[in-house]
């Protein structure tokens, strides 16, 4: 068999239970972006671009950080998220996957533990194969069983830095993890608590600084730029001997070219209009709480924790063949299938974000809970 072939049969299979992926246009209302505030597209970010273009801010780095690609723009962005989010200091990354990578690869040593969510995002899952630690996984937000495990790994002979690794706001779940009972444990395991943000900034805590604002812990946060701040890249904030460590041992910082000077320049306008627009983040607030009370109101199915609103449906072809009628409708709702969430948990995905208003919301969960009503 050729190597086209085998592909072209590994495909087939996918396709054949309903989870061959494929791209597809944006089309209908925003219900399946991450753009909470809805700065993507706004005036806002483009006067920003307009300002820093003028200003002489390039579009290309040209090279890694540590050649000739660092910018006053990446520094400033730094110190700038640093004094925002109250740590000592921040390393900007292309993305917020290349960030968890480069935490989870090049922090923990090889006599660590890593102690994380079952549910955590793949970015993190995968900075830890690429890792030396040892790893365990505690079922979703059982903050017992976490505290079980880690007696027991103790209890084997482990003796290094454990790293307790969770989300704030889960991507797929909507829910929040308990972030105050995980800072206790970890202030009582002498534990360095890493949490990812991203579907918290903006969106969640004073200014839009996130759900692990003000922890008292040893806390190591990453923030992506490409959700709720409208732009793309990731900002890992914490302790600046960690932050000089991944300088100098994080791959996906080290080998990769700088992220644009110009979407540095972006994420520090972004960062200023949490501080200068709160309009933005009371306003997003306002859509979420309308959407919980619509969905309560309609009978809706799904978690009502956040921004994010799951419905899970369970088998792979009626959730694509739900999130198509409604893609249909002019509703753009995604289906999300496994490998993404867990065998038999298919589910819409809907997104509040900062692209529609309330009378689409209801119209929305109107369309939704007659689907709910045919099949029951």
């Amino acid at each position: 068999m050729t190597t086209q072939a085998r592909i072209g049969g590994a495909l087939d299979a996918l396709a054949s239970r309903h989870r061959l992926r494929a791209l597809a246009p944006q089309t209908g209302l925003d219900f399946a972006s991450n753009d909470y505030l809805g700065l993507a597209g706004s005036t806002l970010l483009a006067d920003a671009a307009q300002e820093a273009l003028a200003r002489g801010v390039p579009v290309g780095a040209g090279g890694s950080r540590l050649l000739r690609g660092n910018h006053p723009e990446h520094e400033a962005v730094e110190a700038e998220a640093a004094a925002f989010f109250g740590t000592q200091a921040a390393l900007f990354m292309g993305g917020g996957f290349q960030a968890n990578q480069a935490i989870f690869a090049s922090l923990p040593a090889a006599q660590d533990l890593i102690l994380h969510d079952a549910l955590i995002h793949a970015s993190a899952i995968e900075g830890m194969r690429l890792g030396r630690a040892a790893t365990r996984a505690f079922p979703h937000n059982d903050i017992g069983a976490a505290m079980r495990s880690l007696a027991q790994w103790r209890g084997e002979g482990g003796r290094g830095q454990v790293w307790i690794a969770v989300e704030s706001v889960y991507s797929m779940e909507g829910d929040v993890a308990p972030l105050a009972d995980l800072a206790q444990m970890a202030r009582e395991e002498g534990a360095v608590l890493v949490v990812d943000e991203a579907h918290a900034t903006g969106v969640f805590g004073a200014e839009g600084r996130g759900l692990a604002d003000r922890l008292d812990a040893q806390v190591l946060t990453l923030h992506t730029c490409g959700k709720a701040l409208g732009v793309a890249g990731g900002l890992i904030c914490g302790a600046k001997v960690m932050i000089d460590m991944l300088i100098n041992r994080a791959r996906p910082f080290v080998f990769a070219t700088a992220p644009s000077p110009l979407n540095a320049a972006l994420v520090r306008a972004a960062l200023r209009a949490l501080q200068s627009h709160p309009d933005l983040i009371l306003e997003a607030g306002q859509r979420v709480a309308h959407a919980h009370a619509e969905a309560r109101r309609l009978g809706v199915v799904g978690a009502l924790h956040s921004q994010i609103i799951p419905v899970v449906i369970g088998a792979d072809q009626p959730t694509m063949m739900r999130a198509k009628t409604l893609q249909n409708m002019g509703f753009d709702v995604r289906g999300i299938r496994p490998p993404t969430v867990p065998r038999g948990t298919s589910r819409l995905r809907i997104s509040i974000t900062g692209n529609i208003d309330h009378a689409q919301v209801t119209a929305l969960f109107m369309a939704i809970a007659d689907q709910q009503r045919e099949v029951a």
